[in-house]
Order: structure tokens, then sequence, then C-alpha cells
């Protein structure tokens, strides 16, 4: 498919101002983020894709350091929520408060909006919180909008939930109810550095200041580039493949014998449309108007992570949903040819 017949509402001063614009973010995210590559590509993929994203790892290495960054390159409205075991959902969402006129002495309830009425909403350690405050995101994070005394308040677009996890082994998690990770589009896991990096990061912070991130995207760009994201090509072919990929994690209808016997619960439609959309975002940053098949495979895994609960049985043998994911690419094998029957 050509560029033209994509990108009918944009020029092609305007596709190539907006892709400058992309790789000025990622310079001024690798100021201060050494190292992490492939996190941060992945989370760039979420962004322009429209979704929201979960990064998990111990702690020590960058999660929120990234995000922060993130939001300093983009001029997004910014809020940072800390979640602890006190959190009440009320500190999300925010809450009525008693007004009162000293010129008339009229009362009324106003509504106080809370840290979610933002573009980008850093969820810092979300499951340091109990599921109660927890579930406080969801509406906001599945319709973009807040409900509150029965009235309902929309939320400004773009907006993100970046959230960091650590991992659940550790003292004072909850683990997120699985409504609430199938609400965020991709689940980053958030490597140790390489040697190299590990002492250029040492040097980094160790010495004089690094240059100060400086904004070079605003929120228009964000939304024409999720515009353009939606409009990238993807054939009938990789559709059919990607809905046999995500049948293929649910015990009932998959024929691949590690899922029926380590899994509990596979991946429901929302994985496919996850899958499709960041492959779409991927291509585009890429300067493709295309999806293929390796934007699909690359991502397979940040999508299906926190989207196939293994059981007892498989925790027991040390099988991560990872592992059962490239069973599942393994199993089902390349795209159909458009010859096959189907």
């Amino acid at each position: 498919m050509s560029a033209e017949s994509v990108t009918e509402a944009l020029t092609e001063q305007d596709l190539e101002r907006l892709q400058g614009k992309v790789d000025d973010l990622r310079a001024e995210i690798s100021k201060v983020i050494i190292g992490q590559a492939s996190a941060v590509e992945q989370l760039l993929v979420g962004l322009f894709a429209g979704g929201h994203c979960l990064l998990e790892g111990v702690p020590g290495l960058a999660k929120t350091l990234m995000i922060r960054t993130l939001g300093q390159a983009v001029e997004l409205s910014f809020k940072r929520i800390q979640f602890t075991p006190d959190l009440m959902p009320s500190d999300i969402i925010g809450t009525e408060i008693l007004e009162e006129d000293h010129g008339t002495g009229h009362r009324a309830f106003r509504f106080n909006r809370g840290p979610i009425f933002a573009n980008l909403v850093l969820a810092d350690e979300i499951n340091r919180s109990p599921p109660k405050t927890q579930a406080a995101l969801l509406e906001a994070m599945q319709e973009q909008e807040v409900t509150y005394g029965g009235e309902t308040y929309v939320l400004d677009r773009p907006f993100f939930v970046l959230a960091t996890q650590n991992p659940i082994e550790q003292t004072g998690t909850y683990p997120l109810p699985e409504a609430q990770l199938d609400r965020f589009l991709l689940n980053l896991r958030i490597e140790y550095p390489s040697l190299e990096e590990e002492m250029s990061i040492l040097t980094a912070t160790t010495g004089a200041a690094a240059d100060a991130v400086r904004a070079v995207m605003s929120a228009e760009d964000v939304r024409r580039i999720q515009a353009l994201v939606r409009q990238v090509h993807v054939s009938n072919g990789l559709v059919e493949w990607v809905a046999r990929l995500v049948r293929a994690s649910r015990p009932a209808s998959s024929e691949v014998e590690s899922v029926g016997d380590l899994v509990d619960w596979g991946a429901g439609p929302r994985a496919g449309q996850a899958l499709i959309l960041t492959a779409k975002a991927r291509a585009l940053l890429s300067g493709r108007f295309a999806v293929s098949q390796e934007d699909l495979e690359s991502l397979v895994g940040p999508v299906f992570r926190h989207r196939i609960l293994v059981n007892f049985k498989g925790q027991a043998e040390g099988i991560t949903s990872d592992e059962i994911a490239r069973r599942i690419l393994e199993a089902v094998g390349p795209p159909r040819s458009p010859l096959e029957p189907q």
C-alpha cells in the first residue's frame, strides 16, 4: 500500500515533520535513559497506539525515571500518583468538597478533580495498593471518563496511564486483578543493564548533571500520529494469524498441548486488538505503512504476558506466560499462504 493512499489527510511534509519529531523524542529520552532500548521503543509504541502500559521490574531500574522523562519530552499535562497501602480511590479520582459563599452564606458541593485528570498519569508502584484502590482506574482506562456522584467527567485526550509494578514476590504487594491487567495494552519487562550499560550509568549519574530534557512534541502531534497509526495497512492473512494465536492461548479451544495442561485462562479478544494496533504503531515508527509478520512476532510477548494465567502446575514447573507465548508461536507456525485453504 502506498503512502499516498494511507495519508489522505496528511501531506508528505507533514509525515516527514512528524517522523522527525519521533526521532527527536528518542534523542531526548536517551539523554537520561541509558540502555533499555527495547523497553523505550515499546513504550513509544504504546504511546502512539493510544494504550496504557505496565512496566515491571525490580526497584532501581529507572522505570519511574523513564516515564517521567517521556512526560518531560512531550507537552502533556503530567501527574504522578504514588500508590501506597493506605491510598483511597478518592485520592485518585477526586472528591466533593463543601464550599461556602461568604457574601451570601450559600453552600454548595464542588467536585475537586484528582490526579487522574491529566494527559499522562504515572501510577507508581501500582501493586502497593489493595485491589479496591487499583479498581479506581478501571473506568478511566477503558472509557476515558470518570463517574462520581452520578456525574460523568470526560478526560482530556490523549490520556495514558503508565504504571510501574514491583515483582509480586516482594513484600507488601497486591497482584493486580485480571480485569485491571487486561486494560493495559502492553506489559513491559525492565531487565538489568549489561556491563557496558551499567558502567555508563555509573559514570553519567555520578558526574556533572545531564542536559535538561526539552519538550519536542505536542499533544496535537501525538493525536495526529495516533490517527495515522489507525490507517496503517494489515493484510487479511495476518489478521487471521493473529486470531489463531489468540485462540491458541485458551485451554478450551487450543490445540497446543502446553496450553491445555499449564494454563487456567488465555487471552481474550482485546489481546488480538492490542497486537494488531501495536504492530501498526511499530511499523509506522519504522517508516512503513504496512504491518509485517516480524512486527507482530516482536509484540506477542508484551501483549500476551499479562493476559495468560499460568495454573499451579505450570508455576510449580517454573513455566511463565512468556514461555507459553513462545510455545504458541512455535506450534501455530507462520501465517498461511493466501493460496492455502482457510
